[in-house]
C-alpha cells in the first residue's frame, strides 16, 4: 500500500508504439470488465481523436496505466456540459493488475487532476460505472463528489463526479 508521502508519477503521451500495451491492458479481465471489449473502443480511434488527450501513467519507470482527458463540450450532449469552460472530463484504468489495490487509483487520478487545475481547468468531471465501488472509492479519495445517482449516458450507466479547483484531498 502507498504511504500517504507525495508519489511520483509521469504521464507521458500515447503514441502508436504504445498501441501494443494498451491493447495488451485492455484484454485484461479487470479492464474489460469496466471498459468492454478492446473492439468496442481501440486506442487508435481515441490517438487520432483531437479532443482527447491520452496519457500513458508511469510509476519508478514502469508504464501501469492509461488516462485520458478531453474537453466534456466538445460533445453534444454530454452530462459534463454544465460544467465552466476550459473544465476537463476524465477516464482512466490501472493495466497492470499487480499494480491494482495498492493505492494508486487515486493518487495517479490526483496527480492527474492536479496537473488539469495547474494547467487553468476550473473544474474536472469523471463518470464511473455505479458497480465499480472500487473505482468510486478512489475518486472520492482523489477529491471527487457524487453529483448524481445512476444515469444513463451514451457511454454507459455511471454515477457522476466532479472536483472543483482547490477541493482535490490532502489540500
Amino acid at each position: 500500500m502507498l504511504e500517504a508521502a507525495v508519489i511520483p508519477y509521469v504521464f507521458r503521451p500515447v503514441t502508436e508504439a504504445d498501441l501494443p500495451l494498451l491493447a495488451r491492458w485492455r484484454a485484461m479481465p479487470h479492464v474489460v470488465r469496466w471498459w468492454g471489449a478492446p473492439e468496442e473502443e481501440a486506442a487508435i480511434e481515441a490517438l487520432r481523436d483531437p479532443r482527447i488527450d491520452l496519457w500513458i501513467v508511469e510509476h519508478e519507470g514502469r508504464p501501469f496505466a492509461y488516462a485520458q482527458d478531453y474537453d466534456p463540450h466538445e460533445w453534444d450532449p454530454h452530462p459534463f456540459s454544465h460544467l465552466p469552460p476550459g473544465s476537463r472530463g476524465i477516464d482512466q484504468y490501472i493495466g497492470e493488475p499487480d499494480m491494482v489495490d495498492r493505492g494508486h487509483g487515486s493518487a495517479f487520478v490526483r496527480c492527474h487532476c492536479e496537473r488539469l487545475f495547474a494547467a487553468g481547468a476550473p473544474a474536472i468531471g469523471t463518470d464511473p460505472n455505479p458497480d465499480n465501488k472500487r473505482a468510486i472509492r478512489a475518486y472520492e479519495k482523489a477529491g471527487f463528489t457524487a453529483v448524481s445517482g445512476p444515469v444513463q449516458t451514451r457511454w454507459g450507466r455511471s454515477i457522476l463526479m466532479e472536483c472543483r479547483r482547490g477541493r482535490l484531498a490532502g489540500l
